[in-house]
């Protein structure tokens, strides 16, 4: 399975001058505790970066900054990490964990952002997995019962 394949396709994104008052809006407006940071290029969204709603709390409230005088470019702290939509769900996870981040924008082609794979959208595949492991047992059951059936049969 791929990341494409599991990851969030809709993203709430925000160009880098975007103040740290829109942001906090953006998020709250979308119910969400993230916000991809684009620059277009080409007519394309490529991501630069990632805010989450902690960015804003230690950056900006907990330093009595004025969230308006603050763009988004400025709260970037990290280098973005970014995965091919066509990367192995299991190459992510890792590259995830070595790296200690718990969310990853999905690029296509261009660098051009598809989505967001999120540790959310990990558990929900890995839960899945788990499931179908579970569900291996009735149904070998039910085939030695059917199998038993067919041979007291003859």
């Amino acid at each position: 399975m791929t990341v494409g394949e599991i990851c969030t396709r809709t993203v709430v994104t925000c160009g880098p001058d975007a103040t740290a008052t829109e942001v906090a809006r953006l998020m709250r407006d979308a119910h969400v505790g993230d916000i991809v940071v684009v620059r277009e290029r080409n007519g394309r969204q490529e991501p630069i970066g990632i805010l989450t709603d902690r960015d804003l709390v230690v950056q900006v409230l907990a330093q009595e900054v004025d969230p308006g005088a603050l763009r988004a470019c400025d709260l970037i702290r990290w280098e973005i990490v970014t995965a091919p939509e066509d990367q192995a769900v299991y190459d992510a996870i890792w590259d995830m964990r070595r790296k200690g981040i718990r969310r990853l924008p999905v690029v296509g082609k261009n660098n051009e952002l598809k989505g967001i794979l999120t540790a959310d959208d990990v558990a929900r595949h890995l839960a899945q997995q788990l499931g179908d492991v579970a569900s291996i047992a009735p149904h070998q059951r039910k085939r030695e019962e059917n199998l038993l059936e067919t041979t007291a049969a003859r």
